[in-house]
């Protein structure tokens, strides 16, 4: 939502209004928070259906769901790890739309022949980029690193850089 309102704030300032309007602002948000929903929804389910063979202690501040899986002792995770693919490419799809977005709005913004308006351009988009690269960055290392790296602390910082952090 974000990407989209700086790239009609920016490429198409003249049609704000009738393009971001509430109904629009609203149906996105319920779009998110929908979509939220459903996807905590399908994975707690998932999860309480887990046997846990290991005991039910994690060492991390909130239930991830790769810590849940390392506790599970049948082949029924498979059914979660089906999930986190889906998952990861309707974030995949997310993520091409925002770098899509902010392709076009650093287009018109390198188009813009005043040097103060760059400046202010590129100061409304700015923070955005640098909070979704550190959510980006942070949640990338910690679901993709080596488990030989992998130590207690180590998860807990980085769990904490990319939940409580950026928002």
């Amino acid at each position: 939502m974000m990407s989209y309102d700086r790239y009609v704030a920016i490429c198409k300032p003249l049609h704000y209004g009738t393009l971001l309007g509430s109904r629009a602002c609203a149906t996105m948000a319920a779009a998110a928070w929908g979509t939220g929903l459903l996807y905590s929804l399908l994975h707690t389910a998932n999860t309480f259906s887990l046997p846990l063979c290991q005991g039910n202690v994690l060492d991390q501040f909130l239930c991830e769901i790769p810590q849940i899986l390392k506790l599970t002792c049948s082949d029924a995770y498979l059914k979660e790890a089906g999930l986190i693919v889906i998952s990861v490419l309707v974030i995949f799809g997310c993520f091409v739309f925002i770098v899509v977005s902010y392709v076009q709005i650093f287009r018109a913004v390198l188009r813009m022949p005043s040097e103060q308006g760059r400046h202010k351009a590129f100061s409304m988009c700015l923070p955005h980029l640098a909070v979704l690269s550190l959510l980006i960055s942070s949640a990338s290392f910690a679901y993709l690193k080596p488990p030989s790296i992998s130590t207690p602390f180590l998860n807990l910082v980085v769990s904490f850089l990319y939940s409580v952090v950026p928002p």
